[in-house]
């Protein structure tokens, strides 16, 4: 991802409003927490802004492809993400959601709307769910990182355990911010069809996540 790297990063350093250039890396900033990056990218400093880029772009971009489907782009809509990051970071509430949730909610909005200009564009649903997403973790912390991996694997599992019809409705709906009606019109179903599957498949979500935390909780 070295090519893309670059290009996202030339991208957020050179929009209006953006960061001056030729600032020499400092080890401290590289190792600093996300809430620490965030800060320094309000109060200026690009190369806060440079080590956002370098630490969460991979999961950017991946998340931007697998909405979009296209490289070129996802790149567009990764450079973007993080072009709001730097506008918006004295805007950025850390008791409403980590510095990476934000980041990806911002990145998927953005993706899910430039799919919705292209029109054209179709993407499996089975490839969502089976995708490799990191959780919102403590990369320093082993046991932060094992319980954020559980709980990935816990949500495959229990999307993987509905009917690939009721799948597919939630996954539109929920990853892809696709209404019900959208949904009909890309599955080829009657609307009302179409919410029974969303409002079942998060049942039945819901309720095997209950009751494996459930069973957890009394072992």
């Amino acid at each position: 991802m070295g090519i893309a790297h670059d290009r996202t990063v030339t991208a957020v350093r050179h929009r209006p409003h953006n960061p001056p250039t030729g600032i020499g890396r400092t080890p401290e900033v590289w190792k600093a927490a996300d809430d620490a990056l965030v800060a320094g990218i309000a109060a200026g400093d690009a190369e806060a802004a440079r080590a956002l880029v370098r630490r969460h772009q991979r999961r950017v971009v991946g998340l931007a492809v697998t909405i979009v489907g296209d490289p070129d782009a996802a790149e567009d809509v990764a450079q973007e993400a993080f072009t709001r990051v730097w506008r918006h970071a004295a805007n950025y509430d850390p008791r409403r959601a980590t510095v990476l949730t934000w980041l990806l909610t911002i990145t998927r909005n953005l993706a899910i709307d430039a799919t919705r200009l292209r029109r054209a564009v179709v993407v499996d649903p089975d490839s969502l769910v089976g995708m490799d997403v990191e959780p919102v973790i403590d990369r320093n912390d082993p046991a932060d990182r094992a319980v954020g991996r559980t709980e990935t694997d816990r949500l495959r599992l229990a999307l993987a355990d509905i009917p690939r019809e009721q799948r597919h409705a939630l996954v539109l709906a929920g990853i892809l911010g696709l209404t019900a009606a959208e949904v009909a019109e890309r599955e080829q179903i009657p609307l009302g069809t179409a919410k029974t599957r969303i409002r079942s498949a998060m049942r039945k979500v819901r309720a095997t996540l209950a009751a494996e935390q459930s069973g957890r909780a009394e072992s």
